[in-house]
């Protein structure tokens, strides 16, 4: 199952007790509250129209009715009880909830904890011994207190960043404006999501890549055609038209499949890694694996590494002479 699909159905299992038990809920609302816009919350409730119990007969079905913008759904009794939490489930959410309560800036609306540390107490009281487990785990973001605070007070006061931003995938350091437009926590890394005006588009910045921060005087604006990213599919969502290229790393370059966005890392024998990844300028990989020198190699496509071995030969050529 893809990881959209996987999300979709969490997201339909919560849906149904939800709209069960807040009959004429309307779609703004429910989109709102589950974090998606109305066009995939309308889709998700057209979907319910062919699940329910095996026999696939129309008693069988749940019945969703969204016209004029209110839902109503029946015949949803099998799973309109709100699910209930496994130990690991239980752990994972305590422990989401309390790196929420470090860093409250980076979700909009938490600026005051009252109502999260009631939901930590209410669920420590009823996790039991995963409480207790989720006391040992501490949490650690990804990002420089101030870089978080500065890009927070961009995002209330309504103004443009200036970037100084390492972007791995090129291994240089760039300059560019940005008008904020919301912080995620994604996977424990904070990113910036803004209108770059360098890319003229709709870009993600991992906050501990941010290597200077300028708060402008300039108001942000966000152009109409900028529309947030849709994080269902995950954070790596190369173009088709991007370089595959494979790579091997011995267990000293291990780093590289952490560092880098990866389509796919499997272990070797020896204990490296071969790494897939996508990228639209195969030149950064050449690079990286000559700085790697016999700790990485580029596996395919074939022409890349022509190219690293001829660099390469020519490199200890200098060196010869």
């Amino acid at each position: 199952m893809s990881r959209g699909a996987a999300a979709r159905l969490g997201r339909l299992l919560s849906l149904v007790p939800y709209l069960s038990a807040h009959p004429g809920a309307r779609v703004e609302d429910v989109a709102r509250t589950f974090g998606i816009d109305e066009r995939r919350l309308l889709d998700d409730l057209a979907l319910l129209f062919v699940c329910g119990l095996p026999g696939h007969l129309p008693d069988d079905l749940i019945e969703a009715s969204f016209e004029g913008g209110v839902i109503h759904v029946s015949n949803a009794e099998t799973i309109s009880r709100p699910l209930r939490l496994g130990a690991d489930e239980a752990l994972a959410l305590l422990v989401g909830l309390r790196a929420l309560a470090e860093i409250p800036q980076l979700v909009p609306g938490l600026r005051d904890r009252d109502a999260l540390d009631r939901t930590i107490a209410k669920l420590e009281r009823a996790a039991g011994d995963a409480a207790e487990l989720a006391s040992h785990v501490a949490v650690d973001v990804e990002a420089e207190d101030s870089v978080v605070s500065l890009v927070t007070q961009a995002l209330d006061r309504g103004r443009r960043l200036h970037l100084a931003y390492y972007v791995p995938g090129r291994d240089e350091t760039t300059e560019r404006d940005v008008d904020p437009m919301r912080l995620l926590l994604v996977e424990g890394r904070a990113y910036l999501e803004g209108w770059c005006h360098r890319a003229e588009g709709v870009r993600l910045f991992r906050l501990d890549r941010v290597v200077g921060l300028r708060l402008l005087e300039t108001p942000a604006v966000i152009p109409p055609e900028a529309v947030s990213r849709n994080l269902d599919e995950g954070l790596f969502q190369p173009s088709v038209g991007d370089t595959l290229v494979t790579l091997e790393v011995t267990a000293a370059a291990r780093w590289v499949g952490e560092y880098y966005p990866c389509e796919a890392v499997s272990d070797l024998p020896d204990g490296g890694l071969r790494i897939r990844l996508r990228t639209p300028d195969p030149r950064w990989v050449r690079r990286l694996v000559l700085r790697l020198g016999g700790a990485g190699r580029v596996v395919d496509p074939p022409e890349l590494a022509a190219d690293v071995r001829r660099e390469a030969r020519a490199a200890l050529a200098a060196y010869a002479d």
